[in-house]
């Protein structure tokens, strides 16, 4: 069978700033850049020497990391951001690589993002919710940390206080009636569900075909487009479509699963 016609699949670096990213989430972070292509490249900075670095190491044989030291030279400035850069310039223009991921909430990568687009290249970043706006817009695509994060038992969000009530219906398995159950990030209801019907509509304006149907593929195309770090996962739902189907009085779905994976189409109800 010949698959000279298939599209090659992305090379990704991930380059992660291990002054600004938890070493915990190394596996997670790896999984989630995993989605979108190979990762060959797997490299984390920060200054060895130091105790702060001591419990990333643990992390590093079992998830195949590569660790590049950088001392820190003079106390209170962070040379790490310029490692990462310097390497991400050298990775750009040996050019065997396709993708990049910066695993930081650091905005001084806001440039390098940027630059790393101009050449091209898709870009990744991950970091924590209170990542700066300009870095996330800076990236084709924005990932928070707390998105990976798996939910929580409800005895576990008991001790921690961090997400109660909603959290516990989470672990609701596929397929259940109320996907509006998966909903577990401390966020107002009210809040998230005004927003995510914002965005489906902007989305859908700008991908529905002249029959008034669109595809779920554009719409998560197009999404991204409006917002870089938008995630179904932000807003409760693991999946894009769940997200969908939570909102069935604004829109009718429908399946196409005649060839392989069914296809999902869906167009705005009209309202009486």
């Amino acid at each position: 069978m010949n698959n000279s016609k298939e599209s090659p699949e992305i090379r990704f670096a991930v380059l992660i700033d291990g002054d600004n990213a938890q070493p915990s989430m190394v596996a997670d972070v790896l999984k989630e850049v995993a989605k979108y292509g190979k990762i060959t490249i797997r490299r984390v900075y920060g200054d060895w020497t130091s105790r702060q670095m001591e419990s990333w190491k643990k992390h590093l044989p079992q998830n195949a990391v590569q660790p590049v030291q950088q001392f820190q030279n003079t106390v209170g400035k962070n040379a790490t951001d310029s490692a990462m850069i310097i390497d991400a310039m050298d990775l750009l223009y040996g050019g065997n690589v396709e993708g990049f991921a910066i695993v930081s909430s650091d905005s001084d990568y806001t440039r390098l993002a940027i630059r790393l687009r101009e050449d091209g290249k898709f870009v990744i970043g991950i970091g924590k919710m209170q990542t700066p706006e300009a870095f996330v817009r800076a990236c084709d695509l924005f990932v928070y940390t707390e998105n990976l994060v798996k939910p929580q038992a409800p005895a576990e969000a008991k001790t921690t206080g961090r997400k109660k009530g909603k959290a516990a219906g989470g672990k609701k398995t596929a397929g259940g009636s109320q996907p509006a159950a998966e909903e577990a990030l401390p966020r107002k209801k009210e809040d998230r569900t005004a927003e995510a019907r914002s965005l489906l509509s902007q989305a859908f304006d700008m991908v529905v075909q002249d029959d008034g149907w669109a595809t779920l593929s554009d719409l998560g195309k197009a999404l991204r487009r409006l917002d870089p770090a938008f995630d179904s996962r932000t807003y409760g739902y693991s999946q894009l479509s769940k997200m969908i189907e939570a909102h069935q009085d604004l829109y009718e779905i429908e399946r196409e699963a005649e060839k392989g994976p069914s296809q999902i189409y869906f167009r705005r109800r009209e309202s009486h």
